[in-house]
């Protein structure tokens, strides 16, 4: 994630409750704050299996997760909650874009700066065809 300005006015995106899975401390607690100042309600875990009991627990619109988790890579993660809910899942990592998307996904590579991430949000939570 790169440093930039907040967002103007005009570019905010809909206001969101974001699930953040991510393994790594500094980019789980930066990326928090990040999505509060673009006026998002976010909570993080640090694996999915945290993020499942805590999924369950609460309502979410989305769900943000890093693919290289420990234990329950991202991916499987993704695909099990996706078998039991209609959530939109967001994929953040510094891995390519794979050639075939999982149905509900979207990502987003590491590296990324404030314009990139209210865009993928955006996208994550228009409506599909």
């Amino acid at each position: 994630m790169t440093t930039e300005p907040p967002p103007s006015p005009e570019r905010q995106s809909q206001k969101l409750r974001v699930l953040l899975v991510e393994d790594d401390a500094d980019t789980l607690a930066t990326t928090l704050k990040l999505l509060e100042a673009l006026g998002h309600w976010a909570t993080g875990v640090a694996s999915a299996e945290a993020a499942i009991s805590r999924f369950f627990d609460g309502a979410f619109d989305v769900v943000m997760v890093d693919i290289g988790l420990p234990a329950l890579s991202g991916h499987d993660f993704a695909e099990k909650l996706l078998s039991e809910h209609n959530v939109p899942v967001i994929f953040v990592t510094g891995q390519p874009k794979p050639g075939t998307a999982m149905r509900g996904t979207t990502w987003l590579r590491k590296p990324y700066t404030v314009d990139q991430l209210m865009d993928v949000l955006d996208h994550a939570m228009a409506p599909q065809a």
